[in-house]
Order: C-alpha cells, then structure tokens, then sequence
C-alpha cells in the first residue's frame, strides 16, 4: 500500500486521477428509456396528468417512456419482494436509464404515496444499484399558490439514491385550473416549464448514460472493496 507524502492518508493506488479519455467514446443509438412516477390515487390525479403530458413530450422528442401506476403497490414492510407490484417496479428501476418524479404537496411535503414507490427500491439490488447515475427530472403539482417543498424534497431524496437530478424543475399552481375537460393541460407558462425539463432531462441522459459506471466509481469503495479482497486471499485458514 503507498501512500504520498504531502497525503499521508491516501492509497495512491486506489486513486483515479480523472482524464479526458476516461469517459465512454460510445455513442447509443437506442431512445432514452425514461420511467415515470406519480403521487395520487384519485380518478383525477394532476400528478398524473402532468406525467402524462410530460410522456408525450418525451415521446415526441425520441424516448422510450414507461409510466408507473403505484394503484395496488402495498406499504412498505406489509409485503414482501415477490410482490407483483414490487417486481414490476424494481424492474422498470432497472430498465430506465432516466427518471420523471411528480409529487402533490400535501401538509407541505411529498405524499406517502410517491415514498413508499421510493422506499420500496433498495440502494443495491443484488449487484446491481438500480437508480445509481440514472438522470432524474422533479416536479410537483400544487392545489393552491406556487410551493417548492416537494420538488426540494424529491432532489434530497434522488440524492440519496445516487441519481443525476437535472437543474431544472416544475411546479404547477393551482393545478386544477390548468387542464381542460379533455385532461390536456392548457397553453400556459406551467406548460412551457414542463417543456423545458423535458428537454434538459433527455439532453443529460444522452450525455451521461454512457459514462454512468465511469461517473459513478468511487474512491471509497474502490478501497473498501480493496480491503475486502485483502483479506480474503489472505486468510490463514479456508
């Protein structure tokens, strides 16, 4: 193990000094694969709404989208994994290279609804780490004046399961105002906001999808997982 001087507490061999050519010349042909999650039960929910009108933006722009309906999914810790809900969950996790998040603001925060979609997806599955280095675009939708606890909360919350959480964001006012008899949402500044974070959502999954086990290798676990390797084939016994 080597050590520099001036960083006596760095293992210079565990160390990835970042270079240019580092990163991922591929270039995939295949459409962003983007999931979408929703907040609300109701028969109208405005979270849905505002994921489905984002879904046929990002069709229009090229992406392949799929939308979670989290009807019948059960309260974390009342089932198991095996769960259909679960499974089918956990396996658009997987699938989607990025992520569309929309949440009501109820009593100031993100409903149980939307968490318990969150909670149900563990930081590791098996080996893979099923949200790690995926983009993800925040929304909410809000049933009186403009708020921005929600989407607050969902960027501390796509933090902490390691996703790339875009700068921009929406959040629609008195959402009930803004769709029509059709559910089509109303030509309106809320509108051209979803657009945008559309837009920048697809722009960093195309740039980033490729280069996501290179962004997301850290100096840490390569050190971990050093130690552990050391200490396996160095055991004195089997």
């Amino acid at each position: 193990m080597q050590t520099n001087n001036q960083l006596e507490n760095l293992i210079t061999e565990q160390i990835s000094v970042p270079h240019q050519e580092h990163f991922s010349s591929l270039d995939s042909r295949h459409p962003p694969r983007i999931l979408l999650l929703y907040g609300s039960l109701r028969q109208r929910s405005f979270s849905r709404l505002v994921v489905e009108e984002s879904a046929r933006l990002l069709k229009h722009m090229g992406a392949e989208v799929r939308i979670f309906n989290p009807e019948g999914l059960p309260q974390p810790d009342t089932a198991d994994e095996s769960h259909p809900k679960v499974q089918e969950l956990r396996d658009l996790m997987v699938w989607s290279e990025g992520q569309v998040w929309c949440s009501p603001e109820r009593h100031g925060a993100m409903t149980g609804i939307f968490k318990s979609q969150i909670d149900w997806i563990p930081l590791s599955l098996g080996a893979v780490r099923p949200t790690q280095g995926k983009t993800l675009a925040v929304m909410q939708v809000c049933g009186g004046s403009q708020s921005f606890n929600v989407v607050n909360q969902l960027r501390v919350l796509g933090r902490w399961m390691r996703m790339f959480t875009i700068p921009n964001q929406s959040s629609v006012a008195k959402a009930y105002l803004e769709f029509d008899e059709n559910n089509r949402m109303k030509p309106s500044s809320y509108y051209n906001r979803i657009v945008d974070v559309m837009e920048e959502l697809v722009k960093f999954t195309l740039l980033l999808r490729n280069n996501t086990p290179y962004l997301t290798d850290r100096y840490s676990e390569r050190v971990e997982s050093a130690d552990e390797l050391s200490q396996r084939v160095n055991q004195r016994s089997i």
